[in-house]
């Protein structure tokens, strides 16, 4: 087994719900997790899809549920967007972006193939300092985020579980790859 807890990373592009319900998931369950966003601004949906509200990822979680009060207390609460940033304010103060993280992690887990795509590029563009490795896998959460923060919980149980993660990591993907009808993509980056 690992000597000490697998530190978690998760990553979508705000840093709202996807990875927020992973994160909040994932602390109950008592793992040593981080959530990010890696896009450039925070977005949530607006009155229409074209129109989100954008806000810097300095803007608090409370910020962001009073700015949407203001603006359409009934709209915010029927799409759940209110609900969620209360939920969030409960487990840290503000969205975070992953570019701006110098921690290092042992997993990290991106919730689409462009989250992944934007988190290798960062993590190509560090110096290597440690040499330690970093497994960067994509549970692809789009359709539901607490059924992808299940999935991901369950990959960090597996994995926490594991005697070597590195010789166990291939064999624990595809036996949830064959059990759940999902691939992943995965990488390993040392710091």
């Amino acid at each position: 087994m690992p000597s000490s807890p697998l530190k978690v990373a998760v990553v979508c592009m705000s840093n709202i719900n996807r990875s927020m319900e992973a994160h909040s998931i994932l602390r109950k369950k008592g793992f040593s997790v981080w959530s990010f966003g890696a896009g450039s601004q925070v977005r949530l949906p607006g009155d229409a899809p074209n129109l989100p509200v954008v806000y810097n990822f300095s803007t608090t979680y409370k910020e962001m549920y009073n700015d949407l009060l203001r603006k359409d207390r009934q709209h915010y609460i029927r799409n759940g967007i209110l609900h969620i940033l209360r939920r969030n304010e409960r487990i840290k103060p503000q969205p975070e972006r992953f570019q701006e993280c110098l921690e290092a992690f042992d997993v990290i887990f991106t919730c689409g193939e462009s989250i992944y795509d934007r988190v290798v590029e960062d993590l190509c563009t560090r110096e290597q300092e440690t040499f330690q490795p970093v497994h960067m896998i994509d549970v692809d959460t789009l359709e539901d985020a607490t059924l992808g923060a299940l999935l991901i919980c369950e990959l960090c149980q597996r994995l926490q579980h594991a005697d070597d993660v590195e010789d166990s990591l291939a064999k624990l993907l595809l036996a949830v790859e064959e059990k759940r009808g999902k691939s992943f993509l995965h990488m390993v980056f040392f710091y």
